[in-house]
């Protein structure tokens, strides 16, 4: 059992007595260089570090500007952050040599630090506990910190030697956990894949209808002899009730249907004056479409109010029609990137909506009462199955990531050490 000495920093407690400790003031060098024009261009994410632009689709919320003359170059071994976002974790050591945005800080490091290990220890709860500290702002989405705030972190370092075989270490056991992480992912792909395959199929086709006719959609391009092809505006009305008043709970479309919303953490987007959205009542529909690729559609259970964004809309015969059934038809629209192919905007903005007129136009597959009702408890069934696997899937890969996060704790703070070898 090696030697132990307190480090008097919050997040690291006991170290080996061999390490020290800096202010970063000691270690990092504030580069700003502009950039000269010939570095890829390079994003910083909270999961993942310091990475390429081009290997971030799908997790770009900010896209880079047109002129890029006063982006900034990055070096492999530089510690780059998003300084309104550092107290979060967003932080990362570059493999590359690229260009960041003006806004972010880049910092090259001396050389008692080893690349790979401060990356694991940068990027560890024990050093972003101290960005959150050293960083200002109002609420809990942006607060920014500065350099001089920043560079009175503390940090324990171990001799560079150790460094080097932390770095090594965690370097294959995070590629193991990774591994496991990856399968376990693809798996849950292929059950919404397959949740995609069997709705579609379900409410385009039935459930043991066999004499099939030809329709003239591109999308559904054959149905029951017995169903029929309506446009949207023949079953439903979209309205628009503003409250005019707060006081009611608040509604939110997310990936798990319309919840209520907690607006008392101030977490998420929160609305400074709610008594301008509109309500919402049980049976009504309510879609995000300003966002055909990760919005939603769902019925609701709930009576309340939404943004005024949103597109409510309900069925005008409810006798005649299953609320369930066409649910499903809505969602299938959303993961079947149906709705998406009729968009109209700037996608490369996120301003790619549905239009009212599109919507309204849009032919869905009607089915008698009964098959409605046939189908609609068919899927539940299905769906119910299939969701509580993915969610004992993604509660494996949380267990996974929670193994690595202490794992790179524990050897970074000198807590177990790696045997010499």
């Amino acid at each position: 059992m090696r030697e132990m000495k307190d480090s008097g920093i919050g997040g690291f407690g006991l170290i080996p007595q061999s390490w020290n400790i800096y202010k970063l003031k000691y270690i990092f060098s504030l580069r700003n260089e502009k950039n000269r024009g010939d570095g890829e261009l390079l994003s910083v994410y909270l999961d993942k570090g310091v990475i390429s632009y081009a290997d971030s689709s799908g997790m770009q919320v900010h896209k880079p500007s047109v002129d890029m003359s006063n982006y900034q170059n990055v070096y492999p071994g530089d510690f780059v952050l998003n300084n309104q976002q550092a107290w979060r974790g967003s932080v990362g050591v570059s493999t590359y040599y690229g260009i960041i945005s003006p806004a972010y800080f880049v910092y090259s490091m001396d050389d008692r630090c080893f690349p790979r290990y401060m990356n694991y220890i940068l990027r560890d709860g024990s050093m972003v506990q101290q960005y959150e500290t050293a960083s200002r702002g109002v609420g809990t989405i942006q607060r920014n910190i500065y350099p001089p705030w920043l560079l009175q972190c503390s940090i324990a370092l171990p001799p560079f030697p150790e460094q080097q075989r932390i770095a090594s270490f965690l370097d294959a056991m995070c590629a193991e956990i990774d591994v496991l992480a990856a399968d376990i992912q693809a798996e849950i792909d292929t059950l919404e894949q397959y949740k995609r395959s069997v709705i579609f199929e379900t409410v385009s086709h039935g459930i043991n209808s066999s004499k099939m006719k030809q329709t003239d959609s591109d999308v559904w391009v054959s149905i029951p002899e017995d169903w029929e092809l309506i446009d949207i505006k023949y079953l439903f009305r979209i309205v628009k009730r503003i409250a005019g008043k707060e006081g009611y709970d608040i509604l939110a479309v997310t990936q798990k249907g319309i919840r209520i919303k907690d607006i008392s953490n101030n977490e998420g987007q929160i609305a400074s004056d709610y008594s301008g959205y509109q309500f919402v009542y049980p049976t009504d529909y309510v879609m995000n479409h300003m966002d055909l690729l990760t919005g939603w559609v769902d019925c609701s259970n709930y009576f309340g109010v939404t943004s005024p964004d949103y597109r409510v809309f309900c069925l005008q015969d409810k006798e005649a029609h299953d609320l369930q059934y066409y649910k499903y038809i809505m969602q299938c629209c959303y993961m079947c990137r149906i709705f998406y192919s009729l968009g109209q905007g700037v996608s490369t903005l996120g301003r790619w909506r549905l239009q009212t007129e599109s919507f309204l136009n849009f032919k869905v597959p009607v089915p008698p009462l009964q098959a409605q009702k046939d189908i609609a408890k068919y899927l539940d069934g299905i769906i119910t199955e299939a969701d509580l696997l993915i969610d004992k899937k993604k509660e494996q890969i949380s267990s996974l990531d929670s193994y690595k996060k202490s794992l790179i704790y524990e050897y970074v703070t000198g807590k177990k050490e790696v045997p010499v070898a």
